[in-house]
């Protein structure tokens, strides 16, 4: 049994992951900000916990997570303003990861996206720059911290049903179910062989795809 903290516990996916790691006899708490969410953390078997990471300096993060087994970030200013997207996908991010070396939890599964690059592409005038910027330095932070990092990089998110089965390095936007993601994020906290690597994935087709274990394994 591990105990699993997963910071925007509202999330998507995490409202997935939550129900996965609860039913193998892992122990998960979801960071929210909404306290109307409680009930809906709840429901997956796991802990609400009701904080506001945008405000929260390192060592008040670190009292979150001390006592924990490992983090997974899955929280993210979801679009609007790109003040907010740096707030909280790169800063509250980047202080996250030096609060769990502070708290002496070393295991963190950082969920980005597929074209987080240092040549992401994006033109800085596109709308869609602030999140590709803040995720390439979080996910830069992450590499240059001491922690045992696992960067998840899907694609294009679906709202399909999961098939179990991933391509690694996949062409074009990498499509995936949301299922398959937070399957994804499951598997990697048991396999060792994810520490320290960048795994961008999509569903790939019948012929490419593979288990997901497969996939992850060395």
């Amino acid at each position: 049994m591990s105990r699993i903290l997963v910071f925007g516990g509202h999330g998507r996916i995490a409202l997935l992951l939550a129900p996965l790691l609860t039913a193998r006899g892992d122990e998960v708490t979801g960071v929210i900000r909404n306290p109307e969410h409680t009930a809906d953390v709840a429901a997956t078997g796991a802990r609400a916990l009701v904080a506001d990471v945008e405000g929260l300096d390192v060592d008040e993060l670190a009292e979150l997570i001390r006592g924990h087994d490992a983090v997974v970030w899955s929280a993210g200013a979801g679009g609007g303003s790109p003040e907010r997207t740096y707030a909280v996908d790169r800063d509250a991010a980047q202080r996250s990861m030096d609060a769990s070396e502070r708290a002496g939890v070393r295991r963190y599964v950082m969920v980005s996206w597929l074209g987080s690059t240092a040549d992401h592409g994006v033109p800085e005038d596109d709308s869609f720059f602030p999140y590709a910027d803040a995720k390439w330095a979080a996910d830069e932070h992450l590499r240059g911290s001491g922690l045992e990092g696992t960067i998840l990089a899907p694609g294009t998110l679906t709202f399909d049903e999961p098939t179990g089965r991933i391509r690694i390095d996949p062409e074009g936007s990498g499509a995936v179910s949301r299922a398959d993601v937070a399957a994804v994020i499951a598997a990697s906290l048991q396999e060792p062989c994810t520490i320290g690597r960048t795994i961008r994935f999509g569903n790939g087709d019948a012929e490419s795809a593979v288990p997901i274990e497969q996939a992850l394994a060395c």
